[in-house]
């Protein structure tokens, strides 16, 4: 465990103890007692991730803040409460008293259980998971003049989502180990090496998506000299990860027929589709999945915005996979909980970084009012709805942030 550093040591610490990804690392010099945070164990099905390590929470301990953790909490990421508390941070054993916090961090997102114990006014950052979240534990949110930020939708000053593409280059590196244990004869494949040795032919892995869990992926296969196309809509995601990858590769529009052609002779096809509001457009029909062939296989990365393939079915890490039309399917969510450890550390450098700025500006609202990236993450703002789809989701108004604090710029 690394010492809690003094706050003129701040910029030594982050670069010495997992936050160089930072561009500059806040150094805050408010009074103490600025914020109370609350980090609940995760209660959620194989959810083994934890919001911050003990490093982030002793950075915000000695920056003035109280942090209160519920036992258990980090033990999957292997962080005990031991850590947390040479970290400074308070070991809870109630969570009623946890949530009496002024603001919750949270690696899922709230449960109505969880939110029957928020108290009014609180402030939630948590994903949103709109295919999974039910409308009971909005309108409970909502009733209890919460503020919440949705990590999907949270941006950086350079337009980037952070979180989103963080656990998606954990996502795009773990979809190729897992496709080649499915193609493996222990799992139900076909007995193929992905990537193949000298005198066979490579393995075939067709990759739906430019993004970042597309590039990450198709870096991972190609590095095990697996045959790899990729195919988009976005002509610049295409071009762009061209030039990222540094060498020529197959690269398409998601033309139906192009598409179904390769479909039939890909080993493995990973979805990695992402809609920046709402679901997923399913772009694999059945028909397509069922002129696959036999022991290929599926994984649709996508499925926690709900698939973009026709046949997924959403699954779980003790039984990740089944078998339909003679094709193995994985649908994951929490692909990034299979490593969790590397999974909490990213998710924390993040974290941190953003509850520094949001003490060093006062609070929820100010950090709102100035930043556009958080803005375009509150989904919801003083139990208002602040998000145009997820309104029309549960026949709500909404109100747009930027107007509301126009007159205050």
């Amino acid at each position: 465990m690394p010492p809690i550093a003094k706050l003129d040591d701040t910029p030594e610490m982050v670069t010495k103890y997992g936050f160089d990804t930072q561009e500059q690392p806040a150094i805050i010099t408010h009074k103490k007692g600025n914020l109370t945070i609350g980090i609940p164990r995760e209660k959620t099905f194989q959810e083994h991730r934890v919001a911050l390590t003990p490093e982030s929470v002793g950075l915000l301990v000695h920056n003035g803040n109280r942090v209160l953790i519920e036992t258990g909490a980090g033990k999957f990421s292997h962080f005990s409460d031991r850590e947390y508390s040479e970290a400074g941070a308070e070991i809870c054993y109630d969570a009623k008293e946890l949530y009496k916090c002024d603001i919750i961090i949270k690696v899922t997102p709230p449960m109505l259980e969880e939110v029957e114990m928020f108290r009014e006014n609180q402030t939630i950052f948590s994903p949103l998971h709109l295919p999974t979240m039910k409308t009971k534990t909005i309108q409970k949110m909502m009733e209890k003049k919460v503020t919440a930020i949705a990590y999907e939708y949270l941006q950086d000053e350079w337009g980037v989502y952070p979180v989103v593409r963080s656990m998606s280059e954990i996502a795009g590196n773990s979809v190729i180990l897992i496709a080649s244990e499915l193609l493996s004869n222990i799992s139900g494949g076909s007995g193929i090496l992905l990537g193949g040795v000298s005198g066979i032919p490579s393995t075939r892995v067709v990759v739906l998506g430019a993004g970042v869990v597309g590039e990450t992926a198709v870096r991972a296969a190609l590095g095990l000299g697996a045959n790899v196309k990729v195919f988009d809509n976005s002509t610049y995601k295409l071009h762009r990860l061209q030039n990222n990858i540094g060498t020529r590769i197959y690269t398409s529009v998601l033309s139906p027929t192009l598409l179904s052609q390769e479909l039939e002779n890909a080993d493995v096809v990973i979805g990695a589709i992402h809609s920046k509001k709402g679901r997923t457009p399913i772009v694999i029909s059945e028909s397509m999945v069922m002129k696959m062939k036999p022991n290929a296989v599926i994984i649709d990365v996508s499925i926690d915005q709900g698939g973009c393939f026709e046949t997924s079915e959403m699954t779980n890490h003790d039984k990740p996979t089944f078998v339909k039309h003679d094709v193995i399917h994985y649908c994951v969510p929490n692909i990034a909980s299979r490593v969790s450890r590397t999974a909490s550390i990213a998710m924390s450098n993040i974290l941190t970084n953003l509850l520094l700025q949001l003490i060093q500006v006062g609070g929820i609202k100010s950090l709102v009012k100035s930043s556009k990236g958080v803005r375009n993450g509150a989904y919801l703002f003083g139990g208002n709805v602040t998000n145009a789809h997820f309104s029309n989701m549960l026949g709500e108004k909404h109100i747009d942030l930027d107007l509301l604090f126009f007159d205050e710029f």
